[in-house]
């Protein structure tokens, strides 16, 4: 069974979206979310990300919280997808480089954060291809 952790700076747009929409496409795998920061720790997913899920009618955690990856998350995991650029940088600064080899862009281009630019259609778009791609490289 894969083991995936999607990864995105706080925790609460992005990432759960996209574990959400890849629990969907792949309900046998494990899949998480994390956050590069602590900025959101302990907050729930964001409103504007709870509304385009709902939209598409795809289930989430409603108790979820923020949380920070960890060595052991990603030690435990087979891939860490990252939202964009930025995100890697961290990644990389955060974890030891023996567990590097884990760590990928999500999709070709870094997918905006929407908690900056209000557009979680877009948003919504680009994971949900990337994470289509993405089952079919892992499968």
């Amino acid at each position: 069974m894969k083991h995936i952790i999607f990864v995105c700076l706080g925790n609460i747009c992005r990432s759960p979206m996209a574990e959400a929409i890849m629990k969907e496409l792949a309900p046998q795998w494990n899949i998480e979310s994390r956050a590069t920061s602590s900025w959101e720790h302990g907050n729930p997913i964001h409103l504007g990300t709870r509304k385009i899920l709902e939209h598409y009618h795809i289930s989430y955690d409603k108790k979820k919280e923020s949380q920070q990856i960890s060595k052991a998350d990603a030690d435990a995991c087979d891939i860490i997808l990252a939202m964009d650029q930025q995100n890697i940088n961290d990644l990389k600064k955060m974890l030891p480089y023996s567990l590097h080899h884990k760590i990928h862009l999500l999709a070709k281009q870094d997918v905006p954060d929407p908690w900056y630019t209000g557009n979680f259609q877009e948003t919504y778009l680009l994971i949900s291809q990337a994470c289509q791609d993405w089952l079919k490289t892992l499968s």
